[in-house]
């Protein structure tokens, strides 16, 4: 007896291009079978009749606590951004507040279609809670900076370690760990060394930023005469277990080492346009081999929301008018950058539709008027629906919202505790 069967849906397994009429059948969190009809029972049908049943998104960099400055400090440089606004405001976030502030997250992602993310913050515990009482799947990682004022190397390398081991494999494997240095520009060269030993120790990954904004570009090469890349490439940091979040300012050079060192990237379109930060050289990474996923940010740096949809669509078209080529990022290489390809970066076996994978699946409601006609799946899915259209999500083989309606948390108490705990937050930083 089988969980869950979803029928009558036209399923986009992201194996293959083909859109497919059948069936899913999901057990204990896994997908047993994909086939165009089952022998099987469920304790569970869902009709997906006009739908897509497809993989759910994967967010590869997020600063999820951030919902909270939804809004904040908008239209501002970068290093003004961080230094004068973001980074003042964060030393007030409370455990409470980072708790809420990612179970509103969640709730939002939840909703748009993303069933697994991977995040970069503070008072992890508390975001690595509300993962867990979400029922979503997260890479979850301590954003660790050893330079500047009152900052010890140790003690930050320990905050790191403790909650690597403390929550790896927790929320019944759902959730996992990676060590989270901010940047090079704001961690030491014996940090950064340090850090990389113990994630080979602990057998995790590694998040970081890397040359989001030229400021970062010129700054290393005017302090270590060299750019972020070649410095960690010096390190001996970089390899398959690095995701590397932005990678705006790269040379060929250094698309050359991400590539043959095996790392992954998180483009974050939005954020890099909303910040002025530039252009990342993304399909020249992919032409060369790179694995290359998609982000939406923090959504204070990004179109203040954590829609992977409006990514998907926006690193379509910002890469066709920058090349000026209108068949550079087609649909179906965004959307797999969106699903397979940002698994891939996190380690994990969801974004396809496949026997033997996480039972990670959303259903996308074709049945709206920006949505028909029909003629090519992904060149809707990425031109024209929304997070909106999202009617169902399933993670690890439970159902996080069906038919629009969510089941693993209280909505309205969300919004109600995210409006309270903004307003504190307001008034305990003066902003």
């Amino acid at each position: 007896m089988a969980d869950i069967i979803i029928k009558n849906g036209s399923i986009l397994t992201m194996d293959s291009y083909e859109l497919t009429h059948g069936v899913v059948v999901i057990e204990n969190g896994i997908i047993t079978e994909v086939s165009e009809s089952t022998e099987q029972y469920a304790d569970k049908i869902i009709d997906a009749k006009g739908s897509v049943v497809m993989p759910g998104f994967v967010n590869t960099h997020t600063h999820a606590a951030m919902t909270l400055f939804r809004g904040y400090a908008d239209d501002i440089p970068l290093d003004e951004w961080l230094k004068d606004y973001i980074w003042p405001a964060e030393e007030h976030l409370t455990d409470e507040d980072a708790y809420i502030g990612t179970k509103l997250a969640c709730l939002e992602m939840i909703k748009s279609g993303t069933t697994s993310f991977a995040d970069m913050y503070i008072h992890m515990n508390d975001v690595a809670q509300a993962v867990k009482d979400s029922g979503m799947r997260a890479a979850l990682s301590y954003g660790l900076i050893d330079l500047g004022e009152n900052r010890s190397a140790d003690v930050e390398l320990s905050k790191g370690k403790q909650f690597v081991l403390e929550w790896n494999g927790e929320a019944e494997g759902r959730i996992i760990t990676m060590y989270g240095p901010h940047a090079p520009y704001t961690c030491s060269e014996g940090f950064l060394s340090k850090l990389k030993k113990e994630s080979n120790h602990d057998n995790v990954g590694i998040h970081i930023h890397v040359l989001e904004t030229e400021s970062e570009l010129n700054q290393m090469k005017q302090h270590y005469g060299m750019c972020s890349v070649n410095l960690l490439d010096r390190l001996g940091f970089l390899g398959p277990d690095v995701l590397a979040a932005h990678c705006v300012w790269l040379s060929d050079d250094d698309i050359e080492i991400l590539r043959g060192r095996g790392v992954h990237v998180s483009h974050n379109p939005v954020s890099n346009m909303k910040l002025a930060s530039g252009v990342a050289p993304v399909p020249k990474m992919l032409d060369r081999g790179v694995n290359v996923s998609l982000g939406t940010d923090g959504c204070a740096s990004n179109n203040n929301n954590l829609d992977m949809f409006e990514e998907m669509k926006t690193a379509a078209l910002l890469h066709k008018v920058e090349s000026l080529d209108p068949t550079v990022l087609p649909a179906r290489q965004v959307l797999e950058m969106a699903t397979t390809s940002g698994a891939r970066a996190l380690g994990v076996k969801s974004g396809v539709l496949r026997e033997g994978c996480n039972a990670d699946v959303i259903i996308v409601d074709m049945n709206k008027p920006h949505l028909t006609p029909l003629y090519d799946i992904h060149s809707h899915l990425v031109y024209s629906a929304s997070g909106s259209d999202v009617s169902t999500t399933i993670v690890d083989g439970r159902i996080l919202m069906q038919d629009y309606e969510v089941f693993c948390m209280d909505e309205q108490d969300v919004l109600d505790r995210a409006r309270t705990a903004a307003t504190g937050l307001l008034e305990r930083a003066k902003f």
